[in-house]
């Protein structure tokens, strides 16, 4: 687990990094296709980490995670993402997570909101527009995204969110709304 924490803290601290050298305005890249800069930036995510497990989800062989290629809202058909993404408050996304599971939809009764480590491990950074592999996650906004992390006590009732987007990682109060993407443990 230590070596997970580093790689985790590096990847957060990464995408900060390269987040705040954007110059894009975040309304204007909802216009803008994805671009990818592979003479730059290594390839971060490379796909052969991932697998796809069929039902919409994809899992990560290295972390032992496994991801919902879709955001909350959105439908997997034909091999895609189609719909759009449901905006919720951190509160709600915990309840859409736990009726999910309570439904047996998924195939799984433990899918949850990503801590904010492990939010940052699906984070693409040759890419902009959005800021993640589209192959393993189509249709993804260059938007927020909430975590499970809580900001540390004293700090207010907020948690911490990330961008796909120029935004990097940020925190929000937890009335804000923002898009789901959930994870579990296992393969």
């Amino acid at each position: 687990a230590p070596g997970r924490v580093r790689v985790a803290s590096a990847a957060i601290a990464l995408f900060c990094a390269v987040a705040a050298e954007a110059s894009e305005d975040t309304a204007s890249n909802a216009l803008t296709p994805q671009t990818c800069e592979t003479s730059v930036h290594p390839d971060a995510q490379p796909a052969d980490r991932f697998s796809d497990i069929g039902g919409g989800s994809v899992a990560d062989r290295r972390l032992g995670l496994v991801w919902q290629r879709c955001a909350l809202g959105q439908v997997w058909e034909r091999g895609t993402c189609t719909g759009a993404p449901a905006e919720m408050s951190w509160h709600e996304s915990r309840q859409a997570a736990a009726r999910l599971n309570a439904s047996g939809q998924a195939f799984f009764d433990d899918w949850r909101l990503p801590r904010i480590h492990e939010l940052a491990t699906i984070v693409e950074i040759q890419c902009r527009n959005p800021r993640i592999d589209l192959t393993l996650f189509p249709a993804t906004p260059p938007a927020a995204f909430w975590s499970a992390t809580p900001i540390p006590p004293g700090g207010g009732d907020a948690a911490y969110m990330l961008s796909f987007g120029a935004d990097g990682v940020g925190h929000d109060s937890t009335d804000a709304r923002h898009l789901v993407r959930l994870v579990r443990t296992g393969p």
